[in-house]
């Protein structure tokens, strides 16, 4: 069994305007091909994808407890079909994401989206304040922010998430999303754009 327990992650600060971090594919590429060939056990690329995947289910359900009972079908269903995976122009990643997507879909079904205020960028939270006063009033603010996004359509939401939750780039999110990168680049930074800008107006 899988150990699941909430995972300490760092990712969901990236930049807003900006790119993530090149991966290296090369040596992920070489990681998967010796899991594959039983070089290596499945746990090498579970310990690798561990923390973005949480993030982004967490981003994506209610409770630890329901994000950690979805990460261990992610990791599941994909330790089966890792067999089957082929490059082909589809990064690992974006693959895996995939999985973790379509399980999520599978789970929200009946249930009330959600999205995790901790999963945004720090640039779209109002500044926290020192005293108590501040800190009420940033609690209001932060209570509108999040009827904002509870407001913003599933695909806006989804954008938001694995972007910033699972850490992807744009033209990992396009193949998860299976559309094009310059639509998908284009569609999340109207939805930043957009979401900051409200954000901006709640901190006034």
């Amino acid at each position: 069994m899988l150990n699941l327990s909430a995972p300490h992650t760092g990712v969901g600060a990236g930049a807003i305007d900006g790119e993530a971090s090149p991966r290296p594919a090369p040596a992920v590429d070489a990681l998967v091909r010796a899991v594959q060939n039983g070089e290596l056990a499945f746990s090498a690329l579970y310990e690798q994808y561990l923390d973005r995947i949480y993030a982004y289910v967490r981003s994506r359900t209610a409770s630890d407890d329901d994000a950690a009972d979805l990460t261990q079908q992610v990791f599941l269903q994909a330790l089966r079909a890792l067999p089957r995976y082929r490059d082909g122009g589809t990064p690992f990643a974006a693959w895996l994401f995939r999985i973790a997507r379509n399980a999520v879909i599978d789970h929200q079904r009946g249930v009330r989206p959600s999205m995790d205020w901790d999963s945004l960028p720090i640039a779209l939270q109002p500044v926290d304040g020192q005293d108590v006063e501040a800190s009420v009033l940033r609690r209001e603010r932060l209570d509108r922010l999040r009827a904002l996004l509870g407001r913003l359509g599933q695909d806006k939401r989804e954008l938001l998430a694995l972007r910033f939750a699972a850490d992807l780039t744009i033209a990992e999110i396009a193949v998860v999303i299976g559309k094009s990168e310059a639509a998908t680049k284009k569609n999340l930074f109207r939805t930043l754009h957009a979401l900051k800008e409200q954000a901006h107006d709640l901190a006034d």
